[in-house]
């Protein structure tokens, strides 16, 4: 195995559950965070972080980014070597976009070049999902496009879900953060059948309408039972940012992650109107928000 002496590697954001999917789905989106990992000589780590909100970035060992690269070294039971890394963002933190994520394939990725590629694509995403705890952001941040992950007996299957090239992702990530552990402490801990069957039925509706583009199926699909309900008291304005965005055009919104960003999904020729809308409820609500139309990254976690 040949041995480098520096890698960078790009990874994206990702947006999951997209409704029905609740942690079993997740797509890559045109946002992304670098990492360039250096090799040193002797000493021990060094963090550099810049883009927005780099100061609240940790820069010792705790960092997420570095976890990762340690648990790459711990798997393939080799000592870590010292390491200058440099992190660039573009995903803001803490806000549904799977910034964590980000840091887990980034550090796994880079820990993976430098150690002379011993590890599989696959090996390193068990790890990851490991790591998360759940598929739906790691999957797609390391392979890219919309990803379907389910258990079998062999491990995870993933299976490619087929996005319509008129589909187009619009995120309003708002001033304010909301945690994972928080949203997933308003989650009920059973489920009824008739909500269980409601999200099967719907989810398999999200499968067809992402792969066709059909808006009727979109429209009917990105309903959900299982978190929306209990997440969106948490997202000031929700319900305002929601109808400004169906009103516009959308064919639905729903919350991206965990939140507090909201994501809905437009055909081309309304997610400007849909953009401009969600902004401005959220800033009738008192809440400044950046609203993009973004694309479906088919890349995943790319070396440079």
């Amino acid at each position: 195995m040949s041995v480098i002496s520096s890698v960078t590697v790009n990874v994206p954001a990702t947006t999951a559950n997209l409704g029905p999917g609740f942690d079993c789905i997740g797509a890559a989106l045109t946002l992304c965070n670098q990492f360039k990992f250096t090799r040193l000589d002797e000493g021990g780590l060094t963090i550099h972080v810049t883009g927005a909100e780099a100061e609240r970035v940790q820069t010792d060992e705790s960092n997420l980014l570095y976890q990762a690269f340690l648990k790459f070294y711990q798997y393939i039971d080799q000592t870590p070597p010292p390491v200058k890394i440099e992190i660039g963002l573009g995903v803001p933190l803490a806000r549904g976009l799977g910034s964590s994520a980000t840091a887990i394939v980034g550090g796994l990725v880079a820990a993976n070049q430098l150690a002379g590629e011993p590890l599989s694509q696959v090996q390193v995403m068990e790890i990851a999902i490991a790591m998360e705890g759940h598929p739906d952001n790691v999957v797609p941040a390391l392979i890219g496009g919309c990803r379907l992950a389910a258990t079998s007996d062999a491990g995870w299957e993933i299976c490619d879900v087929p996005w319509h090239e008129n589909i187009v992702p619009v995120v309003a990530i708002p001033d304010f953060e909301l945690s994972t552990s928080e949203a997933r402490r308003v989650l009920p801990t059973e489920f009824s059948r008739a909500d269980a069957i409601f999200n099967t039925a719907h989810l398999g509706l999200l499968l067809r309408g992402l792969g066709t583009g059909k808006g009727e199926w979109l429209r009917a699909a990105l309903q959900d039972k299982l978190h929306q309900p209990y997440r969106k008291a948490l997202i000031p304005g929700y319900d305002a940012v929601n109808t400004a965005a169906v009103a516009a055009g959308a064919y639905g919104m729903v919350i991206s992650g965990a939140g507090p960003t909201l994501l809905a999904l437009a055909d081309v020729a309304y997610s400007q109107a849909v953009e401009l809308a969600m902004a401005s409820a959220w800033k009738t609500s008192g809440i400044d928000a950046v609203v993009r139309s973004l694309a479906l990254d088919t890349q995943g976690a790319t070396i440079l």
